[in-house]
């Protein structure tokens, strides 16, 4: 037996458990091990004896049986710690299990055996908190695997683990995928329903994994997806995102596509952009389809309205404990409950309704070949390399001022517009990985995939520990 968490994807973990190579309980007590050698910060609390019982009785026949998997802070599982990544949770127990954890247990057969780190209460795209201290990026200790789904990102990136959920309100499965070299698939709106328990709210969020190859991102919604009648807005269940891998590439070529260095009026790192806009000239080449410059892809300014509508949720959680609680929170939280609850009203509403129905019509218009629009959108998943891991959010990127410490204009509209949206890992700069990101219309994602799976095979990423992650990245 290797004392070595396995160090490919999941679906060869898999094939190893089926074909007697290795078992889900070695596989455990290896990651185990790990985790109390790693010093990313990846977890926030294990969960031994119940993954020792679960590994012991997988059923490796099922798509993920036995693979231990970890559990985003922020998804709650009935019995385990439900702190929001916040000290004023922290003796708080969850009375549910999220759908997407339920499913690729109970569905998958995985072995939930720990949960993530992630931001507080999800609410800014770095992992550093109060309560958990701060998580790092395996591809350089000091920089941060991003949020909010930071703990997920260095566990999988950093041979710990070979998935693991996560969740995107604003970008938090692309930003950190982007930053560690990982795909980041946020699916169209519903496809994964947030039950139980389902609050609309903004009408943001989608729910995922980060993983180590896009067959793994493509089996687990083979498993997570499909309609829950708890939550109205969720989408019929869709099949076969594994077994189509591959056999898209006719329905791609000749698809326009826009290469957009500004989306959502970012600013992104000048240098980075080269390598990136090579990167999708290269996937444009590869899939036959055909870029298309001079398209207007302008987008109402949504940053502001985003953060004041998502607030909700945050104060919703926290108006009971406000403002004894100030002390206790992260600044960027403190600020938005400052700055939210006195904002947050029928004005703020109307305002973000009113943005929302502006980059509807955008987005449609953006999406529609008949009237000179595109099928599909290229940028960066991140507006430079990953930043410092303890903050703040930088403004500059690549020497450009931004004018705002805002890390998510990039990946804000897909969550706005409810469609689909991938990160590629697309190449190094100083040493750390880059991403791109893909755009589609919406319920496009079985394409987006396709493009996915296109450069992985012609431009294969490293999957990563720390020592090869270094290696691989030192000249």
């Amino acid at each position: 037996m290797s004392d070595e968490p396995w160090q490919g994807d999941a679906c060869s973990l898999v094939d190893a458990f089926r074909s007697g190579e290795r078992s889900p309980r070695e596989e455990l007590a290896a990651t185990y091990a790990a985790i109390e050698r790693s010093d990313l910060n990846a977890f926030s609390n294990l969960h031994r004896d119940e993954a020792e019982a679960a590994a012991a009785t997988a059923d490796v026949s099922l798509p993920f049986g036995g693979v231990p998997v970890g559990v985003k802070e922020l998804d709650p599982v009935e019995g385990w710690p439900d702190t929001h990544a916040c000290v004023v949770y922290r003796d708080a127990v969850a009375a549910h299990t999220g759908t997407n954890p339920a499913r690729i247990r109970d569905r998958g057969g995985a072995v939930l055996m720990g949960q993530t780190t992630a931001s507080e209460f999800g609410g800014v795209n770095v992992t550093r908190t109060l309560l958990n201290g701060t998580t790092h990026n395996p591809w350089q200790h000091g920089r941060t695997p991003g949020g909010s789904s930071g703990g997920t990102a260095a566990a999988v990136a950093g041979g710990l683990v070979t998935l693991g959920t996560g969740g995107d309100g604003g970008g938090s499965i692309r930003i950190p995928a982007g930053f560690t070299g990982l795909v980041g698939l946020k699916a169209t709106y519903g496809r994964i329903p947030l039950t139980p328990d389902a609050r609309h709210g903004a009408m943001t969020v989608t729910h995922g994994c980060l993983s180590r190859s896009v067959r793994d991102s493509a089996r687990w919604f083979d498993v997570c997806n499909g309609r829950d009648p708890r939550e109205p807005l969720s989408l019929p269940r869709v099949d076969g995102w594994e077994r189509g891998l591959g056999t898209h590439l006719d329905e791609l070529r000749g698809n326009r596509v826009a290469v957009v260095p500004d989306w959502g009026a970012a600013v992104v790192s000048p240098v980075m952009w080269e390598l990136l806009e090579e990167a999708a000239d290269e996937l444009i080449g590869d899939c036959g389809m055909t870029r298309v410059d001079g398209v207007d892809t302008e987008l109402p300014r949504m940053g502001a309205a985003w953060s004041v509508a998502n607030s909700v949720g945050l104060i919703d959680r926290l108006q009971d404990h406000w403002p004894g609680c100030a002390g206790d929170l992260t600044p960027e939280i403190r600020m938005a409950m400052e700055y939210g609850p006195g904002h947050y009203g029928a004005e703020a509403r109307i305002k973000l309704e009113r943005r929302r129905a502006e980059l509807n019509e955008a987005m449609a218009r953006i999406f529609d070949p008949s009237v000179g629009g595109v099928d599909f959108v290229m940028t960066a998943t991140n507006p430079d390399v990953a930043f410092d891991a303890d903050g703040p959010l930088p403004d500059t990127f690549g020497g450009i001022q931004a004018g705002a410490k805002i890390n998510g204009r990039l990946t804000f509209p897909a969550n706005l517009h409810g469609n689909p949206a991938i990160s590629i890992p697309s190449g190094f700069l100083d040493g750390l990985p880059i991403g791109l990101q893909v755009i589609g219309p919406h319920f496009s994602e079985e394409l987006l995939l396709d493009l996915a799976l296109t450069v992985e095979r012609n431009r294969p990423w490293p999957l990563t520990t720390r020592t090869a992650a270094h290696q691989e990245a030192t000249p």
